[in-house]
């Protein structure tokens, strides 16, 4: 989970890596052939070409990895003696620090921030650290960090402005079991409640309905992302009956837009759901900590009638390992907590065993930071990002990024190895950037000046042309021939 200072740190020294094998090429994992986009042709009415067809673009999964994995193979007998398997394996993880070192070059499509400095933590690499249980109740387990959970965990609850006996919460593993909690907590406070999210909520929502067996309705977006209360106010209205149980998103997965939680919270009660037949969950995977620290940027608190917020502790904050934290209202949780006498605790969790180095990183990331710190980081990103809407509408290309985000659409790049190269994440016909605090002007120049000449390439014979992306930008976002 953690190597030494100089690894945690961020400060690279290549000239410490040992040799490697002179045929390794750090580029490799970039170069490898990627998989085809397999397309067929749909006729307008979605059957089998007729003329009028259209291209369908087809998911491209990745590499099998089980073609390239590592073998774990048996210890020869004189291994202790000669240390060949030492000396092997640690040309193997040299080889996978730089082929890290490469690959974080050339990440831009996925909302981790990559800027941090964890050297100090480095001491605590050889500690089985587990916050097993409740966080608020040690267990007889002694080698634990809920002293630092929950001096975390109080950042956050005065962030969301909620007391400190009126909060329960927890460090999660990532930002899926977040939303597990959040949904959790409001199936249980209403188990008949129907779940609603928009369709482009992220996919741990319905997957959260699936495991739980809710009903779900799944809610029409506008343009921009943000959640359609007309249609939400439409879907209400065939289920009075029964209570809402409400996924908010405070930045959605592929357009970083953030649903109006003010104007949900108005489309319950105009038709007639009262706070004691409705449960909100905020999902504010990475824009939940950015939107704070955002000029007239409208406010997530307790002090509005919402159940529980989760975001991720490894996107904004910077964290090296998957977590997250959840916050929910006391009261709710007893629905849930159950006594453990095997832990001497009690447990409301979703997983039982909890990573207890995470809540120690993201402890001394808040302390280094603070407030001040996070807003400056937050202006850094909105402040690329415009930069980069720009530059690439200079250059022609489709591009949208919403008022409260980082995270900038714009056309799908033709070439699937150039996707892989930047790691962009792809929807249909477009992509994005997620602009984070480790990304530089020098990075997005980069970025832009390699994409422009590829699309050259693309589109020098004229047979092909950008995408219309009005259906996915909105029009005023699109430089199609159509719409420039």
């Amino acid at each position: 989970m953690m190597a030494n200072a100089e690894v945690l740190s961020g400060e690279v020294n290549l000239e410490q890596v040992e040799p490697l094998p002179e045929d390794f090429d750090p580029a490799e994992v970039i170069k490898d052939p990627v998989p085809l986009v397999v397309e067929r042709e749909v006729g307008v009415n979605g059957e089998a070409g007729n003329g009028e067809e259209k291209k369908e673009r087809q998911i491209v999964l990745g590499k099998n990895v089980h073609t390239m994995c590592l073998e774990v193979t048996e210890p020869d007998a004189d291994d202790e003696v000669t240390g060949d398997r030492e000396a092997y394996m640690a040309s193997v993880l040299a080889r996978y620090r730089k082929s890290l070192i490469e690959r974080t070059k050339y990440h831009l499509g996925y909302p981790y921030n990559l800027d941090f400095d964890y050297g100090a933590l480095a001491q605590l690499q050889h500690f089985s650290i587990n916050n097993l249980g409740d966080p608020f109740i040690e267990s007889n387990y002694g080698v634990h960090s809920r002293q630092f959970e929950v001096g975390v965990l109080d950042w956050f609850a005065r962030l969301w402005e909620i007391e400190k006996n009126e909060y329960w919460g927890y460090i999660t593993n990532c930002g899926t079991e977040g939303n597990l909690h959040g949904l959790l907590v409001g199936r249980e406070v209403f188990p008949d409640g129907i779940l609603y999210a928009s369709c482009e909520s992220h996919y741990s929502v319905f997957k959260a309905g699936r495991m739980y067996r809710m009903e779900c309705e799944k809610v029409k977006t506008l343009v921009s992302g943000e959640i359609d209360c007309e249609d939400f106010k439409a879907i209400l209205q065939r289920h009075k009956d029964k209570p809402a149980i409400v996924n908010v998103n405070i930045g959605t997965t592929v357009k970083g837009a953030v649903d109006d939680l003010d104007m949900v919270i108005r489309t319950l009660e105009e038709t007639g759901f009262t706070q004691d037949h409705f449960y909100i969950h905020c999902d504010g995977a990475l824009f939940g900590l950015m939107m704070p620290f955002v000029k007239r940027a409208p406010k997530v608190t307790f002090k509005k009638p919402i159940g529980s917020v989760s975001v991720s502790g490894h996107k904004f904050v910077g964290c090296p390992m998957p977590c997250g934290v959840q916050l929910t209202r006391l009261e709710h949780i007893n629905a849930l907590s159950r006594n453990v006498e095997y832990l001497a605790s009690r447990d409301a969790t979703i997983m039982g065993s909890r990573n207890g180095h995470a809540p120690i990183f993201l402890w001394y990331t808040l302390n280094r930071k603070g407030y001040r710190g996070f807003q400056k980081e937050v202006q850094k990103c909105l402040r690329n990002a415009h930069y980069l809407k720009g530059r690439l509408r200079d250059a022609g290309i489709g591009a949208m990024l919403n008022e409260l985000s980082s995270t900038v659409v714009f056309e799908r790049p033709q070439d699937e190895e150039f996707v892989r190269k930047w790691q962009l994440a792809c929807q249909g016909n477009i992509a994005h950037v997620v602009v984070m605090p480790n990304v530089t002007v020098e990075k997005l120049d980069d970025f832009l000046n390699e994409l422009t000449e590829k699309r050259k390439l693309w589109y020098q014979d004229g047979k092909f042309q950008s995408p219309c992306v009005a259906s996915d930008m909105g029009k005023d976002n699109c430089l199609c021939v159509l719409h420039k």
